[in-house]
């Protein structure tokens, strides 16, 4: 695709970049295939390859719209249109890029702009957040629907930890809102990797991923984020942990994306670096290890839902299912499994009727094997598609822990 910046465009940091990711497209279509927005509405610009002409467009000085911003707002990030394109488009990057040059001039409505401030302020506190969910709780009944589905349906109370025992020892992200949502996926971890011979080491002083200021109109707070957990990893990493192990995709996905992030930051591009290349999806320790000795013969029919962020961002499709077939779960077909669930971090608060609408459709694909339960890879999806009511959704790792005692 030709270009031609403009002159306020080449001043961006990340112009250069901008530039070559647009020249990658060859403006094919494949992309619009698979693109659960483009398949739900039906217009070209709320398909990749129209948001690429908008970004284009910007980057190039045409007029800023409302209707720019709305159409890279509808936008999932899901990936799944990287993982299509023969090209080898980088149209997340893209994306990110800009959607901060729109954010920069076109003002938010009122109610648009505290709706964000307010996901940005109480999502990364753990605390903050857990106590919301814990009055949510108390007082569902006299909640609207939509803030219902947001709260978990059966609270699973986790275990105590091991303790650290063991030579081999990781990293683990606690997250900022799967201790108030899920508070036993993580513990379930560390019990499961302890049965391994690896330690799991707190590090307390890490927070955020960084994930959900970047995607919200503040990259700079999102990046300022992931500075401060590679400072809080950093003593850790420098005595041998081996790993940096996440048990949310969405996060594993954000932080693997450390070291492009912040390669112009001449303080942190090479500690950026190596965390990024230490970031592991709890699957790929468990994939590698000899699960067999377990003794797990789980014969229970379940219905594996892969994030977009482990299968398009992470390139694990497939990964989770191979480990929980080894166990012995009976694992059910799922049509479109490469389909959004319309989680997406944010996006179901954001974009509630787009996000219902994937859901649904989602849950019809999941539910079509008669599972007895659907097993997830991050705390978003599973929260998301749970609300629904349907079929109880869980972190797969609380079902291998389940069987492992």
């Amino acid at each position: 695709m030709q270009t031609n910046l403009s002159p306020q465009a080449r001043q961006l940091p990340r112009a250069e970049e901008a530039e070559s990711i647009l020249r990658t497209c060859v403006h094919c279509g494949f992309c619009n295939a698979t693109c659960p927005t483009y398949q739900l509405l039906g217009d070209e610009l709320d398909g990749p390859r129209g948001r690429i002409y908008l970004i284009k467009q910007v980057l190039e000085g045409n007029e800023v719209t409302a209707k720019t911003q709305q159409h890279l707002d509808r936008c999932l990030s899901c990936r799944n249109c990287e993982t299509t394109c023969p090209s080898g488009v980088d149209y997340h990057n893209l994306l990110d890029i800009g959607r901060a040059v729109v954010d920069d001039a076109v003002a938010r409505p009122l109610g648009q702009r505290l709706l964000r401030e307010g996901l940005r302020r109480v999502v990364p506190n753990p605390q903050m957040f857990k106590g919301l969910i814990k009055a949510g709780r108390m007082f569902r009944a006299l909640l609207p629907h939509s803030l219902q589905d947001k709260l978990p349906r059966n609270v699973v109370l986790p275990a105590p930890r091991p303790a650290i025992r063991h030579a081999r020892q990781v990293l683990m992200l606690e997250g900022c809102v799967q201790p108030g949502l899920s508070s036993n996926t993580n513990a379930a971890a560390a019990r499961v990797l302890d049965r391994l011979g690896i330690s799991v080491i707190p590090a307390r002083e890490a927070g955020c991923c960084g994930a959900v200021d970047y995607h919200l109109d503040a990259q700079a707070s999102g990046l300022e984020r992931a500075r401060h957990n590679i400072d809080a990893w950093w003593p850790a990493i420098a005595q041998g942990a081996e790993a940096i192990v996440q048990t949310a995709s969405g996060c594993g996905a954000f932080i693997k994306d450390y070291g492009h992030l912040l390669r112009a930051d001449p303080a942190y591009a090479e500690k950026a670096k190596a965390v990024s290349a230490l970031a592991k999806d709890l699957v790929e320790v468990l994939r590698e290890e000899p699960l067999e000795s377990f003794g797990i013969r789980a014969n229970q029919r379940v219905a594996f839902h892969c994030p977009c962020t482990l299968q398009h961002a992470q390139k694990l499709g497939g990964a989770v299912e191979s480990v929980l077939t080894r166990l012995g779960f009976d694992l059910t077909a799922v049509p479109d499994a490469h389909l959004c669930c319309g989680s997406a971090g944010t996006y179901s608060i954001t974009q509630p009727a787009l996000a219902r609408s994937l859901r649904d459709n989602k849950l019809d694909a999941l539910e079509s094997g008669h599972p007895e339960i659907i097993a997830t890879a991050n705390i978003g999806c599973q929260i998301h598609l749970d609300g629904a009511g349907r079929t109880p959704v869980r972190h797969w790792i609380e079902l291998v822990d389940a069987h492992c005692r």
